[in-house]
């Protein structure tokens, strides 16, 4: 039902950065992987009798993702500027234009992705629907009379913006102007391209209830539910938060191939960034074999990574290209934040943590990831929004 849409959150990059390049793919296509396969993982691992030998892979029940950096927020005992020489004019950069630009619809999309949760209080149900609201919904949908697979809420309401794109074409335009608790029939042709070869270029009714409309955000609903945690004090300013928020999630991949581009790297990486981004892969399996009760290997050859691999070994190998494109990338934005003067020193933290990720408590994270970690994700953050703030636009 839903196009692609891969949708990073600035404060989400904690969570997800270093998993997500180290897979070589986005986070969704990952979760889908995961949740396609779990299943089938579960059922393996209980029935897995495989005897192997993974004593070598106890070290991992201590491993802390802050290992791999010291208390500035570099990685621990490397100076990037012995690995990356960069140009002299690494920070002259022109991208498009429309990067720097943001919707009415940016922001509302926004929104529904990190604040919905909380802005359903007070429902509006009195006023037609119109673009650029974000509406929650419930479909059933059917090809010729019948209902597929997948094309139903199942009552559990999807919250959407009208105006996003986010669904398939004309599917949006179709609820703008009805009124909350009306039921309808959305009429969509699914693209002949469409993932799925049952529906792809058919014809489909949806039958449709518009549930609610959400409450833009008030100066009182953001002083209520986000001030405590964020900072933020008024609607003006958390639109203010979005936008740049939405900008640098717009322009990192631009702005950072464009350094790129011009850097030079040695031959040699340090091996103990690549151990340590080995170690984060090699984590990631060694906690899903803890949550399904298995072992490591039953893990890697489940096919949940979206590859099936006969050994941990030979996991490790193949994602051999993953950790050093990471580690490129870690060299890259800390050689900058050298050039710069930069680092991420626990002041530094306290000072900036609020501003680029949009949280003041981040004690949470720390018991997660440690504090060196988040000190990392702020200096390549501050990094990059030095340069962001100096491009130029095409």
């Amino acid at each position: 039902m839903k196009k692609k849409n891969l949708y990073r959150c600035a404060a989400g990059v904690l969570a997800v950065s270093m998993t997500a390049a180290l897979a070589g793919c986005s986070s969704t296509a990952e979760s889908e992987s995961t949740a396609e396969s779990a299943a089938a993982t579960e059922e393996t691992a209980s029935t897995a009798e495989t005897a192997v030998d993974e004593s070598a892979y106890d070290y991992l029940a201590s491993f802390s993702y802050s290992d791999g950096f010291d208390e500035n927020g570099y990685l621990k005992g490397v100076t990037a500027s012995d690995y990356v020489t960069l140009a002299d004019d690494y920070a002259d950069i022109t991208i498009d234009a429309a990067l720097g630009e943001v919707s009415d619809i940016d922001v509302a999309q926004y929104i529904c992705d990190n604040y919905a949760s909380v802005l359903t209080d007070e429902q509006v149900t009195d006023r037609a629907a119109a673009s650029g609201d974000i509406v929650n919904i419930d479909y059933v949908g059917s090809v010729d009379g019948v209902e597929f697979d997948g094309g139903s809420t199942q009552g559990q309401g999807a919250n959407l913006v009208l105006g996003s794109q986010t669904y398939i074409d004309d599917f949006e335009d179709q609820i703008v102007g009805h009124m909350p608790g009306e039921t309808f029939d959305v009429t969509v042709t699914f693209p002949e391209n469409y993932g799925s070869a049952d529906l792809a270029g058919k014809e489909a009714v949806f039958n449709t209830t518009l549930n609610y409309i959400f409450p833009e955000p008030t100066d009182e609903w953001v002083q209520t539910n986000l001030a405590e945690t964020t900072g933020l004090e008024d609607a003006a300013s958390l639109n203010v938060f979005i936008k740049k928020q939405i900008t640098f999630n717009n322009q990192y991949n631009d702005v950072y191939s464009a350094v790129y581009d011009k850097a030079t790297f040695a031959e040699e990486l340090p091996e103990s960034a690549k151990e340590y981004f080995r170690n984060v892969l090699l984590y990631r399996v060694y906690s899903y074999a803890q949550n399904y009760g298995t072992n490591m290997t039953t893990i890697v050859s489940s096919g949940m990574f979206g590859t099936s691999y006969a050994s941990i070994e030979e996991y490790i190998t193949a994602a051999e290209s993953s950790v050093n494109a990471m580690v490129e990338q870690v060299l890259l934005l800390q050689a900058v934040a050298e050039k710069q003067g930069l680092k991420c020193d626990t002041d530094t933290l306290n000072a900036q943590f609020t501003t680029q990720f949009g949280l003041k408590d981040y004690s949470s994270i720390t018991t997660l990831y440690g504090e060196n970690y988040i000190k990392w994700q702020l200096l390549d953050s501050l990094a990059m929004q030095n340069l962001m703030d100096n491009v130029k636009y095409a």
